[in-house]
């Protein structure tokens, strides 16, 4: 028998004539350690010079309809309560196949000549800084495969979501802070949970980090009952030396590393969190243009104003939700609940593109707004629309992206995107590409095959060099 102490490691491959190696294997594999050596925040090289640094993602949970913010259909006001001449794919009960026209008034705005829905009377003053796709497509009409189609470039859970690529790629900027933060109402969570910021197979440490917008900033940082001052600070360097003592004793433990990695963080984040989070700190003109003086648009404008000052502190990446669930999933009462969603979030969306560019971080920054899906042309529940998997729209701003673009086309009546279709791997694709990183070289080992972002060996994915105001760094 070797001399104690004998790391676990050593322990288990001596245990059960061998068996105990393969526990820990596949504890090792579990936990995402066999995927990738990177258990630090540290910054890491990108494969070529990125255009953008960072990215806010608004995810809109439940799909909001092209066709009544973005993509009017004159056809649809035409043909008003006859049916569609092909038929559409119905989801869900109580359609009809009839057309149902769009109850807004839309305008054409900017030198791009957008269209853009009445309900949303804070976005024109951006229009010229934003690319539009139209011609988004999905493969499923349900929520959560459509977000994790959206977030993974698979219907099915257990990859890592697009936030959790990008930490693990490049790590962050700010050692105080996680690379991956989760802004989300405090009244409850989206559909699909934590599911929608998880890493996957990749290290634990890559997920995203939820912090509140009201009260403690982040949960289980602080202890319970207040200590006098300066016990909680030797608390913490006597648990660190522990951790590098007994590290130095196991070496070749990268799961131990990356749990005393969490750990440290943790530490810091007590000192930094609070500090970022704190948006008295901005000026009242800056609060107001948030909404924050508006107790409708007060509590997304606070997600939104806190994302900006997380990009400013080193943060790469920040994912804002709105309401609980899926509260873009207008099945019926659509004209009152869409104008109930576009109060709520318009003026803060906006605010935070106005605010990136005054500051200049909006060239390395990028913006994305968007569904899962989009809305069928025929009527469900008389007023509402069921889901479409065949044709959405969403915004881009910042990060190299082409600005006043209006990318794709769908039909006459908004069913399917039917002109430079982008698909979810191809976004992932050039979004990764402006991070300086090419969606084939980012890969990691699980179950058995190589696996990318966009599961480009699968999807074909590419990197859409239409939608960037400079060329592809890489070959096709």
């Amino acid at each position: 028998m070797p001399e104690l102490p004998v790391s676990r490691r050593r322990l288990l491959q001596m245990s059960g004539l061998g068996f105990g190696n393969l526990a820990l294997a596949h504890l090792l594999a579990s936990e995402g350690r066999a995927a990738t050596g990177a258990v630090d925040l540290k910054p890491r090289p990108t494969h070529f010079e990125p255009q953008a640094k960072a990215v806010i993602q608004f995810i809109q949970s439940g799909g909001p309809s092209q066709m009544d913010l973005f993509d009017p259909k004159p056809m649809l006001t035409k043909m008003a309560g006859k049916p569609h001449p092909d038929g559409v794919e119905i989801h869900q009960p109580n359609n009809k196949n009839t057309l149902l026209p769009s109850p807004f008034e839309f305008k054409r705005y900017g030198q791009s000549g957008m269209d853009i829905s009445e309900v949303l009377p804070h976005l024109p003053s951006i229009v010229d800084n934003l690319t539009f796709i139209r011609s988004m497509q999905t493969e499923h009409n349900n929520h959560l495969e459509g977000l994790n189609m959206l977030l993974t470039c698979k219907i099915h859970p257990g990859r890592p979501v697009f936030g959790a690529w990008v930490s693990y790629a490049l790590g962050t900027v700010s050692q105080n802070l996680p690379a991956y933060v989760v802004l989300r109402d405090p009244g409850g969570y989206p559909v699909g949970s934590r599911q929608l910021w998880a890493s996957g197979y990749l290290p634990a440490l890559f997920q995203g980090v939820e912090f509140n917008t009201k009260g403690v900033p982040v949960h289980y940082l602080a202890p319970p009952q207040p200590l006098p001052p300066g016990v909680q600070r030797e608390t913490l360097n006597l648990l660190a030396e522990m951790n590098k003592e007994h590290a130095s004793r196991h070496p070749g433990e990268s799961e131990l590393d990356a749990r005393i990695e969490n750990f440290e963080l943790a530490a810091r984040m007590q000192l930094a969190a609070p500090d970022v989070l704190d948006v008295s700190k901005e000026s009242e003109a800056t609060r107001k243009l948030y909404g924050l003086d508006d107790p409708v648009t007060e509590p997304y404008g606070t997600r939104c104003l806190m994302a900006r000052r997380l990009i400013e502190a080193g943060v790469r990446f920040v994912q804002i939700f709105p309401t609980p669930g899926q509260p873009w999933d207008h099945h019926d009462k659509l004209p009152s609940q869409m104008r109930k969603m576009c109060a709520e979030t318009d003026k803060p969306a906006v605010a935070l593109v106005k605010d990136l560019k005054e500051r200049g971080l909006l060239d390395t920054t990028i913006v994305q707004w968007t569904g899962e899906f989009g809305r069928l042309p025929t009527t469900q529940n008389g007023d509402g629309r069921d889901h479409n998997r065949n044709a959405f729209t969403m915004w881009l701003a910042g990060g190299g992206l082409k600005p006043g673009l209006i990318h794709g086309a769908t039909d006459d009546f908004g069913y399917k995107a039917v002109v430079d279709r982008v698909s979810t791997p191809d976004l992932m694709a050039t979004l990764l590409h402006q991070l300086g990183l090419d969606h084939r070289k980012l890969q990691v080992s699980h179950g058995g095959r190589v696996e990318t972002p966009s599961d480009v060996t699968v999807t074909g994915a590419k990197v859409r060099g239409e939608l960037l105001s400079r060329p592809v760094r890489i070959s096709a």
